[in-house]
């Protein structure tokens, strides 16, 4: 049975014992150390035996009637030298485990829980021993609640469950403008934000997992949530406007300006204000795609100083605030890349976090940068489901790996796992499943985990299917992006189509687009799908993640419809597409909309609804000639 183990991540080392264990009734589970920070464990390996056939007691006291002790715990570092680490050993008398602390023993339970999945109902365990630890001491996972989706707290509660079981110990809530600071209403108003309340429940929650809640505030650019307010639009290094590297004009301010004072007293507040609802003593302040740096009221100073140097000034002055809030600073290190004469300058106790999506990112060489000047960094993956509404799982494992690898050749101290939600955040949450999946895989320990079955791991510790489709469909819709014969970079042509409406089909990224290349993925996406009656997924939630599956294929069906009527209108613009076509394409993403309103508010609160609605009412209106 050893070799038909599929765990969630692999562990370093199995070895398979002769035998079995047969579960028995009345025995007991010994704690053996503090009782209170072991109780979770107990709790976990209760909870798994339970799902094998038994219920066995807690206890702090073994006593002398030893016939009856069924399970250990117990925390010697001398055993088991490796932070994190814990060895696991189920024999047929008796199941035991040896950690180096409590977060071990807790990953040690965590496994007992995947081993009792596999064999739910038997009344018997394999016999096995389990050596086991982190190659990245740091393994975390950052949701992006700001572009446009604040999830409710049942949803979050659900996802630390999973990614605890995973291995995964840090956590991140990306935000703009979605923390209900006291004295700026105007900036969060409308958007359902999490309060200091849900962040002190939310941080205990995760602390009773072993998942180190780290608060996140973007601190320099992507600001414009704010900037766009009258009362803000001072502080913006382009109150009027800014041009993009790629040459677009965007009307609203994005930036603070570094110059004025102004800006790092608001900081100040801000972090006055969050940073006591958090008991981690780590704090990513952002500072990432600082476009319009040097554009506006810096430029006389970046032309003197130099971008970077005037970059590296306000990234120092944000450094001694979270100093003086006794926390480490975490900050996207994009920026300073772009001026590697200047990473040497930064402070030692800072970590830079070292972020690229594609499966080619130069995590190689941007990672040597940062290990050379000796500045402790995260390489930063992320789950390619953000702009793209059914993932790209092959650009997912491709990219998650090479930061892995990478990150480990080089010395990266942290591994950061990221699901953004650009431009409505489309996706629904279970399509980033296989990347959190494959993430926590890779960063607790790579090699074992390089080559797993990834549909089979999602089936039996994702979505509990027991007919095994669901692993298997996630991982091929997921794939569906490379079907039309374009890849655009952080994104899928389906999706691009459905955002830009009005962009000509004949430059850009688009401009390779064919009819035959989308009438293609329109036949893939229902072979994928077809197999979903199929499903047996044990989950409270099984029906609504079929839903979601349905309604995200459908928006790609309609973006890949789309396409074709552009692409044989006269011109490629919708208002030459032949109007019945319209119509029924109106019709079609009118069903679309009302489905995804109905799935949004299942696990998420309705803040931002309206503004990643939007999106597509705007293409119902070109439909229907507005």
């Amino acid at each position: 049975m050893a070799q038909e183990l599929v765990l969630l991540p692999m562990p370093q080392r199995l070895h398979r014992l002769k035998g079995v264990h047969q579960l028995r009734p009345d025995r007991f589970i010994w704690l053996e150390g503090d009782p209170q920070v072991l109780l979770p464990t107990g709790r976990a390996i209760q909870e798994a035996l339970s799902m094998v056939g038994q219920r066995w007691d807690l206890t702090a006291a073994r006593g002398d009637d030893l016939g009856r002790l069924g399970a250990t715990v117990h925390i010697d570092p001398s055993q088991v030298p490796q932070p994190e680490g814990y060895h696991l050993t189920i024999g047929t008398d008796q199941i035991r485990i040896v950690a180096h602390d409590p977060a071990g023993a807790f990953y040690a339970a965590m496994t007992l829980r995947q081993i009792a999945r596999h064999a739910a109902g038997s009344g018997e365990l394999p016999c096995l021993r389990i050596e086991d630890w982190p190659d990245f001491p740091r393994r975390g996972v950052m949701l992006d609640i700001s572009r446009d989706k604040v999830p409710t707290m049942e949803t979050l509660y659900a996802l630390v469950d999973m990614l605890a079981e995973w291995k995964i110990n840090q956590f991140q809530l990306y935000t703009e403008h979605t923390f209900a600071y006291r004295n700026h209403r105007e900036v969060w108003e409308k958007a359902s934000p999490m309060t200091g309340e849900e962040i002190l429940a939310l941080d205990a929650y995760c602390r009773e997992r072993f998942i180190e809640l780290v608060p996140n505030q973007n601190s320099f650019g992507h600001m414009h949530r704010w900037l766009i307010h009258d009362r803000y639009r001072p502080l913006a290094e382009c109150p009027d406007g800014w041009q993009s590297p790629w040459g677009e004009w965007h009307d609203e301010p994005f930036s603070l300006c570094p110059l004025d004072p102004g800006s790092i007293e608001l900081l100040r507040e801000l972090y006055d204000e969050l940073l006591p609802h958090f008991s981690s003593r780590q704090f990513n302040v952002g500072c990432d795609e600082t476009f319009d740096l040097g554009q506006g009221r810096s430029k006389e100073a970046c032309e003197e100083r130099g971008v970077g140097r005037v970059y590296l000034e306000f990234l120092l002055k944000i450094h001694d605030l979270v100093q003086q809030h006794g926390r480490t600073m975490q900050f996207w290190g994009d920026i300073i890349l772009q001026h590697p004469e200047l990473i040497p300058e930064l402070p030692g106790d800072i970590i830079a976090l070292e972020w690229g999506y594609d499966a080619d990112y130069p995590f190689a060489e941007n990672s040597e940068k940062f290990a050379r000047s000796g500045v402790p960094y995260y390489v930063c993956p992320g789950t390619s489901t953000w702009n793209s509404i059914g993932g790209r799982t092959e650009n997912a494992i491709g990219n998650l790996w090479n930061a892995a690898e990478n990150g480990l050749a080089h010395g990266a101290v942290g591994y950061l796992n990221t699901d953004w939600g650009d431009n409505g955040h489309w996706q629904h949450l279970p399509v980033s499943f296989l990347g959190y999946a494959y993430g926590a895989a890779v960063s607790w320990a790579a090699q074992a985990n390089r080559d797993i079955e990834l549909p089979r791991v999602l089936d039996l510790h994702a979505f509990r299917d027991a007919a095994g489709v669901m692993g298997k469909l996630a991982y091929d819709l997921g794939n569906a992006y490379k079907v039309p014969g374009l890849t655009p970079h952080n994104s899928s042509v389906v999706t691009l189509i459905l955002l830009s409406p009005s962009r000509p089909f004949y430059e850009g990224r688009l401009a390779e687009l064919t009819v035959e290349g989308l009438e293609k993925t329109l036949t893939y996406i229902d072979q994928v799908m077809a197999q979903l009656p199929e499903a047996r997924m044990e989950r409270p939630d099984a029906d609504l993640i079929a839903d979601e599956f349905r309604n995200a294929a459908a928006l790609l069906k309609h973006g890949c419809r789309l396409g074709i009527a552009r692409l044989q209108a006269d011109g490629g613009e919708i208002a030459n597409i032949p109007t019945d076509t319209r119509e029924s394409l109106a019709e079609e993403l009118e069903g679309i909309i009302e489905e995804y309103k109905r799935l949004w508010l299942a696990r998420n609160r309705v803040g931002g609804l309206e503004d990643s609605v939007g999106r597509m009412e705007r293409l119902l209106q070109l439909y229907r000639g507005g």
